[in-house]
């Protein structure tokens, strides 16, 4: 989860998110070259009191200039497109979970299972034990199998939500009358945490996510 003076994003959980921290800091390097060469130019303009007649007109540099930030771009856009379709991929899920939003609450269904379903509530701060996260606990945690493809279908009841679970590289918006479904793998046991991404109303912050994976002799028992 995240901590306080946190600069980057949170440790990946998941292969996807793992993929989207590698193109975040690819696209980052790329900013911080152009930024350097264009503080670079600026610089040079200003201080120096020569000017070169071959760059006032010159048919090279605009070549040079139009060619380069296409590349770049390409660069760009070709390992963002992989990611894109890597995150609709879903490969025979193991498990099918159905996230409910509702004002404030998110309930959970898992539809392989009979008659298995049940609401989460955020734990108030009066309740929490000690080592528990304000505003983060929930009374019932989302368990799934870790290493296991799971597909969760997101919807609402009321208004719009969004299920959210940085770590995991989640992110599904929950329309009332819609079925948007997302997919993820937990590559590592753990306790994960989101929240709600969308205002949806006085008590948007207190609608918290989370998901505990654990190994898949564990959550058969």
């Amino acid at each position: 989860m995240a901590h306080p003076t946190q600069l980057g994003f949170q440790d990946a959980a998941s292969p996807v998110m793992e993929e989207l921290l590698h193109f975040h800091d690819h696209a980052l390097m790329i900013v911080f070259l152009i930024s350097t060469l264009v503080l670079y130019i600026i610089i040079a303009m200003v201080s120096t009191k020569l000017t070169n007649k071959y760059i006032l007109d010159s048919q090279e540099i605009e070549i040079v200039w139009t060619v380069l930030p296409a590349v770049i771009l390409v660069l760009i856009a070709l390992p963002s497109l992989r990611i894109l379709y890597l995150m609709d991929e879903i490969n025979d899920p193991h498990l099918t979970i159905k996230a409910m939003g509702h004002q404030w609450y998110w309930s959970y269904e898992y539809t392989d299972y009979e008659d298995l379903g049940f609401d989460s509530y955020m734990i108030p701060t009066q309740d929490l034990t000690p080592g528990q996260f304000r505003l983060l606990e929930t009374d019932h945690r989302m368990v799934v199998p870790m290493e296991s493809p799971i597909r969760v279908l997101v919807s609402a009841e009321d208004v719009l939500h969004s299920w959210a679970v940085p770590s995991l590289g989640v992110k599904m918006d929950a329309v009332p009358g819609r079925l948007n479904q997302a997919a993820f793998i937990a590559s590592r046991p753990g306790v994960f945490y989101g929240q709600c991404s969308e205002i949806c109303g006085a008590n948007h912050s207190f609608m918290p996510i989370v998901v505990e994976a654990v190994p898949l002799e564990h959550f058969e028992n």
